[in-house]
C-alpha cells in the first residue's frame, strides 16, 4: 500500500450529514472513556468543541473533511483543519482520521497521514499536529513511526 493508491476527495454535503453525528458521538465517547469526565459532561464538551470548529456547519472555512478513496471506493474519513492551532498559524491539525473497520490493516491510515501532510504543505502549513488518546496504542505507534514527536503528555492515577 502506498499513498498513491489512496486519494482524498472532499466529502459531499450528504456525506457530511452522515459523518457529523457519528463524529460527534465518537468524540464524546473518547472523552468519556479517557476518564476525564462523565458521559454527560463529555457529550457537552464534544458538542461545544464541534460547534466552535464548525460555526457555519458544512461550509465552515478552514475545516477540510475528506473521504479516503481506494480503488474508487470510500474506505474512511480525514478531518484536517488549516490552520488548526490557535498559537501557531502555520500548523495544520488532524482532528480525526478513521479507516472503516472492513479496510483496517491495509496501510490506509499511514497513507492518509502522508496525504494529510501533503495537503497541509500545499496550503502553506509548516507543521501538522494532532491529539491521540493514551489508550489508542495502534495510532500512537503509527504516529511515532511517521516521525511525530510528543508535545505534551497528561497522566493520572485514580486514588
Amino acid at each position: 500500500m502506498t499513498e498513491a493508491e489512496l486519494t482524498l476527495r472532499p466529502m459531499t454535503r450528504a456525506e457530511w450529514d452522515d459523518w457529523m453525528p457519528r463524529q460527534l458521538a465518537g468524540y464524546a465517547l473518547l472523552i468519556a472513556n479517557s476518564g476525564e469526565m462523565s458521559q454527560a459532561d463529555a457529550w457537552a464538551k464534544a458538542t461545544a468543541d464541534t460547534a466552535r470548529s464548525f460555526p457555519d456547519g458544512y461550509a465552515s472555512p478552514g475545516q477540510l473533511v475528506f473521504r479516503l478513496i481506494a480503488a474508487g471506493q470510500p474506505v474512511g474519513w480525514l478531518w484536517l483543519a488549516v490552520p488548526g492551532h490557535d498559537r501557531d498559524r502555520l500548523m495544520a491539525w488532524v482532528y480525526s482520521i478513521e479507516v472503516d473497520p472492513a479496510f483496517r490493516g491495509r496501510g490506509y491510515g499511514r497513507a492518509a497521514m502522508i496525504l494529510a501532510e501533503d495537503e497541509a504543505r500545499s496550503r502553506g502549513m509548516t507543521s501538522l499536529g494532532l491529539n491521540v488518546h493514551g489508550q489508542n496504542s495502534v495510532a500512537r505507534s503509527l504516529y511515532k513511526s511517521l516521525g511525530y514527536d510528543v508535545m505534551a503528555l497528561q497522566m493520572r492515577k485514580p486514588l
